[in-house]
């Protein structure tokens, strides 16, 4: 009883000595080298259409250093190029949480959302690349013409097939 109170007060003073070490770190604006290594590596591979290697160079970008907004778009170009438009949309997400502004992953989010046939989204994000750019830029004519695209190709879902029912041995009847 008669060292609680001082050893409370010892436990609190080691806690905030220890955190204060782990609280230096580079700048939000500087990204780990290693990060920027892995992730060149990975554009490198995405070009050269070796897109399992280009998954792990950036990924491991990904790991070295979170904030690197460049690994996140590319890594959601790649999943486009594979046909995972659920790994692009959210990739592309997290590269706008890093900078809300960012018009390519915003352009690159909105052709995956037309790939996934949510052109509402789509559209949502091209409205947010108007208001960025004060004059067309690149990306606003490119999503514009892959919403125009996405608009004329009918989705189709489960539903719309029926399916023909399967004949399985033994489920034939006989005639006589």
């Amino acid at each position: 009883m008669r060292f609680a109170a001082p050893a409370v007060a010892l436990s609190l003073a080691f806690a905030t000595v220890s955190s204060v070490g782990y609280g230096k770190r580079v700048a939000d604006d500087q990204i780990n080298p290693v990060s920027m290594e892995l992730t060149k590596l990975g554009i490198a591979q995405s070009g050269a259409g070796k897109l399992t290697e280009a998954t792990d160079a950036l990924e491991s970008a990904l790991a070295v250093d979170p904030r690197n907004r460049a690994a996140y778009v590319e890594l959601a170009s790649v999943a486009k190029k594979q046909g995972l438009p659920g790994k692009a949309i959210r990739m592309y997400r997290e590269a706008l949480l890093i900078e809300p502004n960012d018009v390519i992953a915003l352009s690159g989010q909105g052709e995956a959302l037309v790939q996934k046939g949510a052109l509402n989204k789509a559209k949502e994000n091209l409205a947010r690349i108007e208001k960025l750019c004060v004059s067309a830029c690149p990306e606003q004519t490119r999503l514009a013409g892959v919403i125009e695209k996405g608009g004329q190709t009918p989705v189709v879902s489960a539903q719309a097939i029926t399916p023909k029912p399967a004949i399985t041995p033994g489920s034939e009847k006989k005639s006589d």
